[in-house]
């Protein structure tokens, strides 16, 4: 007999949540203590629905030993689960799959000395979470975060990633972290401006603006973000001569459409 929905589910209460821009927004839930997920995975987040349920997935920001779980959401137009979302507050219930999932992991890479993290919009959350592990910075010699949006206000993490300078478990490695601000539509003081993701990588603006050039004995890249960057990125790497990595197959390339 199959286990009742209500077996899989927690119900979670909404810590806060924050409005950056009309479109995205930031929320915290409480964390059952026996729920474990892995940076770089994401929860399955739901409401009741009618005599039904919705559910979407949603990378977790927060790193593996906060005491509660942070997610990063884009609001889409007409979305129900959006809809939803727009008008939680804090004090609301929310429902949260017992299990975690997804294969945006670093560990997955059996070598490498820098890490390079190249995301659009949401797709910078498992990133977020990924740099705060301690393991990632013993591991990796150097950690390059790309995060491009179309506009300046949409940046919205641009302190919380300065501010792991002052992080008891960070400020001792934060110099091996690299930020990247990248916007898209409009000419950004301090950040890459007017190029996508692929570009940067094809004429080497990417490696030069860091002050270190890419090898297939050294880099590994991790691309999250919506399906058209992933594509066009994955393929502008494939054209540099890199891999897609596998199991079996080690290469250089793991991507992941944004959650």
């Amino acid at each position: 007999m199959a286990a009742a929905p209500e077996a899989k589910f927690t119900e979670e209460k909404v810590l806060w949540v924050k409005h950056r821009t009309p479109k995205l927004m930031t929320f915290a839930i409480t964390r059952p203590e026996a729920y474990r997920f892995s940076a770089g995975q994401f929860s399955r987040l739901g409401f009741r629905d009618g005599e039904g349920y919705i559910w979407r997935a949603y990378s977790v920001v927060s790193a593996e030993y906060a005491d509660t779980l942070e997610y990063f959401a884009v609001l889409i137009e007409d979305g129900p689960m959006s809809a939803k979302l727009a008008k939680m507050q804090a004090g609301d219930e929310i429902l949260l799959d017992k299990t975690a999932t997804g294969f945006l992991l670093p560990e997955r890479f059996p070598d490498g000395k820098d890490l390079v993290m190249l995301s659009t919009g949401s797709g910078i959350a498992p990133f977020l979470s990924i740099i705060e592990q301690p393991e990632i910075r013993q591991r990796f010699e150097r950690l390059v975060l790309v995060h491009s949006v179309s506009y300046a206000d949409e940046l919205i993490f641009n302190q919380r990633l300065a501010d792991l300078k002052n992080h008891p478990l960070i400020e001792e490695h934060f110099h091996k972290l690299v930020f990247v601000p990248v916007t898209t539509r409009e000419t950004t003081e301090n950040a890459l401006s007017n190029q996508r993701i692929p570009a940067l990588l094809r004429e080497g603006i990417l490696e030069k603006h860091i002050g270190f050039t890419f090898n297939k004995a050294d880099t590994r890249f991790m691309v999250c973000g919506n399906p058209a960057m992933v594509k066009d990125t994955f393929q502008a790497l494939m054209d540099l001569g890199y891999t897609m990595h596998r199991n079996r197959e080690p290469g250089q390339i793991m991507m992941e459409n944004g959650f």
